[in-house]
C-alpha cells in the first residue's frame, strides 16, 4: 500500500512538469529559398508559416550573406567520365561564388564522401576547392549509393578549414548548410528501378537525416556508368525529387539523359544560394520532428522549404 501511494505521488508530481514542457515553445530555424519572377525582398509579413497545419507566427526572416553560407559539391564517383567535359563549368561555379563563402568539394565513393582536396574540411580559399576536381572514376555503382553518401555527409558534416584568410568567415558559429548533388540518383539497395518500386526507406532515412541537420539538398541528374536511361533514369530522378521535396532543395534537371551543359543549371543553384533566407519561429509541445509548410502572398513567387524540420534546429547564429 505504502509502495502504491508513493508511486501515485511521483506521478501526480511528475505530470505538471511534463504539462510545461509540452506547453513550451521551442525557438526553430528553416532555410527557405526565394523563387520569383520578380525583384523581391521579402519581409516576415510576406510569408505564412504553418507547424503541424497550425498557423505559427514567423517571429524573423533574414537573408543568409555570403561569409554565412557552406556549400558542399557532391560528385557520384560513378558517373561516366564523360562528366569530365563539365570539369570547366563546374570550376567557374566555384570561383564565382561570392566572396566569403566557404565550398566543399567532395567524391561519393562506397557509402561516404572522401574529399577532392588534400584538405577535409570547407574554405574560403575557391581557387583551392576549385582544385579538388577530377576526373570521375566511372565505376558502375562506386558511391555503393548516393544516399548512404549523404547520410554520412550530413552526421559528420567537415569544419571549417584551418588558418583562413578572410576574419569575415568567423563571424558566426553556426553557418547556413547547402549541398548540391551530381549522381544519376539511383539507389541499387533497394533493388529493381521499376515504376512500382519507388518506395526506398535509403531514400527516405536520407531525407531525414538531411532535414534533421537542417540541410536543403540541390540535385543535377547525370548519368551512372551502370545505368544507361529507361527506367534507371527514371527511378533516380524520382529519388532526386523526392530529395529535394523533402529538404527545401530543387532537383533541376528532368530529362532521359545527362544534360547537355550543367552550365545553366549551375546558374540556377547560385541564385538559388544568393535568395536564401533564414526563417525563425517556434515549435508548441516536446516532438521530435514536425511538418512545416510556408505560403506567401508575394506575387510570381514560390518558396522552397523543408517539409519537416526538428524542433530547435539551428541554421545560422552568429557570434
Amino acid at each position: 500500500m505504502t509502495k502504491l501511494v508513493l508511486t501515485l505521488a511521483l506521478f501526480a508530481f511528475a505530470l505538471p512538469a511534463a504539462h510545461s514542457q509540452q506547453e513550451g515553445a521551442t525557438p526553430t530555424q528553416a532555410l527557405v529559398s526565394i523563387d520569383s519572377k520578380n525583384a523581391v525582398t521579402p519581409t516576415a509579413k510576406d510569408i505564412t508559416i504553418k507547424v503541424d497545419n497550425r498557423a505559427t507566427p514567423l517571429l524573423n526572416l533574414a537573408s543568409v550573406p555570403p561569409n554565412g553560407a557552406q556549400v558542399a559539391l557532391l560528385i557520384d564517383d560513378g558517373l561516366r567520365t564523360r562528366i569530365g567535359s563539365e570539369l570547366d563549368n563546374l570550376k567557374n561555379f566555384i570561383i564565382g561564388l561570392p566572396q566569403g563563402t566557404e565550398v566543399f568539394v567532395g567524391y561519393m565513393q562506397n557509402g561516404r564522401v572522401v574529399s577532392g582536396s588534400d584538405n577535409p574540411g570547407f574554405t574560403t580559399d575557391r581557387a583551392a576547392a576549385a582544385g579538388g576536381l577530377r576526373l570521375s572514376m566511372g565505376l558502375s555503382g562506386a558511391s555503393a549509393s548516393p544516399y548512404f553518401c549523404l547520410s554520412d555527409f550530413v552526421k559528420n558534416w567537415p569544419p571549417s578549414a584551418e588558418g583562413q584568410q578572410s576574419a569575415q568567415s568567423h563571424q558566426f558559429t553556426h553557418k547556413a548548410r547547402i549541398v548540391l548533388m551530381i549522381t544519376n540518383g539511383v539507389d541499387p539497395y533497394n533493388g529493381s528501378t521499376s515504376i512500382t518500386n519507388q518506395d526506398s526507406p535509403y531514400v527516405s532515412s536520407a531525407v531525414t537525416d538531411a532535414q534533421r541537420a537542417g540541410v536543403p539538398v540541390y540535385s543535377i541528374y547525370y548519368s551512372d556508368a551502370g545505368f544507361r536511361g529507361g527506367r534507371g533514369s527514371f527511378s533516380g530522378q524520382s529519388y532526386l525529387q523526392q530529395m529535394a521535396q523533402g529538404t527545401g532543395g530543387t532537383a533541376y534537371y528532368q530529362g532521359t539523359g545527362s544534360p547537355v551543359s550543367l552550365a545553366p543549371f549551375l546558374k540556377q543553384f547560385h541564385d538559388a544560394i544568393a535568395e536564401t533566407y533564414v526563417a525563425t519561429f517556434s515549435v508548441e509541445g516536446n516532438k521530435n520532428m514536425v511538418n512545416l509548410k510556408l505560403s506567401t502572398t508575394l506575387p510570381k513567387t514560390k518558396l522552397n522549404a523543408p517539409q519537416q524540420v526538428r524542433p530547435g534546429t539551428v541554421v545560422l547564429t552568429q557570434r
